[in-house]
């Protein structure tokens, strides 16, 4: 998990009204959970960042579309794929191998609960440079299909949203694998989950599996195509007109 590279600090000045939330059922996890429970993570997350209070983890909605999912590392890959130069198939510790960030971000979710945590995780055009898409670089001709402008994110369960690549790359956005200083449990969303800040809370794709570009700039993703607002600004409309 390459514990020697450093995490750096991204504090967020005023709270970004996001969240975690994406409907409810009564699905099936998928597999063996590798990482702790949420109530075995209770005692060991940390309350408090630089000053300032964070909720528990059991403070965060536990809302998905399929139940809780339990990932199995052991055969887990994160596939970056669609319009990219080198598609890649990355496991959990390469994925961590790269540079950690850290946002304090306070998630607002549309059913009405919120929550400030601690996000660490890796930068998500960090990851998408390995596939060859980088920020103001020219599409190289071996990418077949046009010019990618959109990212739509894959959980195991099914679930998928997408957001402007130009908007990842301007926002530094962080794929997640720490909530408040500990793993993040299977309940919330382990390996990874998209910290979408500034979008409501079905923006925010847990149980990623899946990054794939796109130059679909209409794609809708599972509650989109239920009518909620393709762009997701948490200062703009909730639902499509």
């Amino acid at each position: 998990m390459n514990a020697g590279r450093p995490t750096r600090l991204l504090f967020l000045l005023g709270a970004a009204m996001v969240a975690a939330c994406a409907g409810t059922g009564p699905g099936t996890g998928a597999g063996t959970g590798a990482n702790p429970s949420l109530a075995a993570l209770q005692s060991a997350e940390i309350g408090s960042y630089h000053g300032q209070n964070l909720s528990a983890l059991s403070d965060v909605g536990q809302e998905n579309i399929a139940g809780t999912q339990h990932v199995s590392l052991d055969g887990y890959r994160l596939k970056i794929d669609g319009l990219v130069g080198a598609p890649q198939q990355l496991t959990y510790d390469q994925v961590l191998a790269h540079d950690h960030y850290s946002k304090v971000v306070t998630l607002h979710c549309v059913t009405g609960w919120d929550a400030t945590i601690l996000w660490e995780g890796v930068r998500i055009t960090d990851i998408l440079a390995e596939a060859g898409v980088q920020s103001g670089a020219a599409v190289p001709s071996w990418i077949q299909g046009g010019e990618p402008k959109v990212v739509i994110f894959h959980g195991v369960d099914g679930y998928t949203s997408a957001l402007p690549l130009s908007w990842i790359q301007d926002n530094n956005i962080l794929l997640a694998y720490k909530m408040n200083g500990v793993t993040i449990p299977a309940e919330l969303g382990f390996p990874f989950q998209v910290v979408a800040e500034s979008k409501w809370g079905y923006k925010w794709v847990k149980w990623v599996n899946e990054i794939e570009l796109s130059n679909d700039t209409s794609y809708k993703g599972y509650w989109e195509r239920g009518g909620y607002s393709n762009n997701g600004d948490v200062n703009g409309p909730m639902f499509e007109p």
